[in-house]
């Protein structure tokens, strides 16, 4: 997106409450018409970000600037920006219809062009013949999009989304997330979005911001996120990981030599000294096992259970030190016997060798388990 117009840049920004950091030096570059997702755990501080963003916050430090205009200090009123809530915040004693014309009312647009622009948002979310309803009269879903039609109503540069599909039952969030992708994308404004549920942000986003502790742990397409997490955190937040802590033996020319453990395995990397302590993250997906080792691999298991679930065949090995590796091969693999002792390995560039914020050595001790006897021995051979 570098060719693309930044409509919100958030610059040195810094928040503090008094008891701590709730966000830490943050920067950012939102560009015009892409759905960016911030995503974290409660706590993270990404409502934060959008109420900082929205100037129902001020930060302690730094600059907030909207289409290059610095709003740092602006009211919420005085910026060209609009809030979605996951409470909706209708007026229950007035109809859809002025709800939504609601703000076009309160900035004096003559009626003509408020019922144009009313008639089309109503029309834009599938309520156009519910205008005289009361929001009393309508489902969740219809409710929502009401809230979304009142904020689009006033031609906001970006519209910020704070958790809009959390009250929604299952079924109706993931339509939901679907129209809101289709919306944005026939309008093309700016979507800024907060959740905690990962499915949703990879599903909507044309960017997400990873967040943990007040810090962006990772900013990237869901691609990216997913297949070349940057931190232990963001592997563990997002999807299902396999995460192991190894001892760097050699780096040479991109392929990175490790010792676990339960064994040696190897992947891509670039950058890593010898003896450094780092993980290695691999998706269950990219998880192979085999009756017969691997060039490279000397990790062995036990399987211990293997579970059917339609789409993949999930099966767990239990390391010799009790670690557990998860692993979905294809449903119609050949299902192997609990108990059975296989070899474990994946493709060099489906791993994901991670620096962690320890400044020490990896102990190689040449024992039976990693030298004399990598498969290791246990009571269940």
């Amino acid at each position: 997106m570098d060719d693309k117009k930044v409509i919100v840049k958030l610059e040195n920004i810094t928040k503090n409450y008094g008891e701590g950091d709730i966000l830490k030096p943050t920067n950012l570059e939102v560009y015009e018409g892409e759905f960016l997702t911030f995503l974290g755990p409660s706590g993270c501080g990404k409502t934060t970000t959008l109420r900082i963003i929205a100037g129902f916050e001020t930060p302690t430090t730094g600059t907030v600037l909207l289409d290059g205009e610095d709003v740092t200090n602006l009211p919420p009123y005085k910026r060209n920006v609009n809030t979605v809530f996951q409470s909706y915040a209708l007026f229950p004693h007035m109809n859809i219809y002025d709800n939504v014309a609601f703000g076009l009312v309160e900035k004096k647009v003559d009626k003509k062009t408020i019922n144009e622009k009313v008639t089309k948002m109503l029309e834009m979310v599938q309520l156009g013949k519910m205008g005289l309803r009361k929001p009393s009269q309508l489902s969740g879903g219809q409710k929502q999009r009401v809230a979304i039609a009142r904020a689009l109503a006033n031609d906001p540069k970006v519209l910020l989304l704070d958790e809009p599909l959390g009250a929604l039952d299952m079924k109706l969030r993931k339509a939901m997330q679907l129209e809101l992708k289709a919306l944005q994308k026939e309008l093309g404004i700016t979507f800024i979005y907060v959740t905690h549920d990962q499915e949703e942000a990879l599903t909507m986003s044309d960017r997400i911001v990873v967040m943990n502790k007040g810090v962006f742990e990772q900013v990237g397409t869901a691609r990216e996120i997913y297949e070349n997490p940057k931190t232990k955190f963001v592997a563990d937040f997002i999807g299902e990981s396999n995460i192991f802590e190894a001892g760097v033996v050699e780096d040479n020319n991109g392929i990175v030599q490790l010792v676990m453990e339960n064994g040696h395995v190897s992947a891509f990397g670039d950058g890593f000294r010898k003896d450094e302590i780092v993980y290695v993250c691999v998706r269950p997906e990219n998880v192979h096992i085999s009756l017969v080792p691997a060039d490279g691999f000397t990790l062995k298991g036990f399987v211990k259970d293997q579970v059917f679930v339609g789409s993949v065949m999930k099966t767990i090995v239990s390391l010799p030190n009790g670690e557990e590796v998860k692993v979905n091969m294809h449903p119609m693999a050949r299902p192997i016997e609990k108990g059975t002792l296989v070899n474990i390995y994946w493709d060099l560039d489906k791993a994901v060798v991670m620096h962690t914020t320890e400044d020490n050595v990896y102990d190689l001790i040449e024992d039976s388990l990693l030298m004399g006897n990598p498969g290791g021995k246990t009571n269940e051979e």
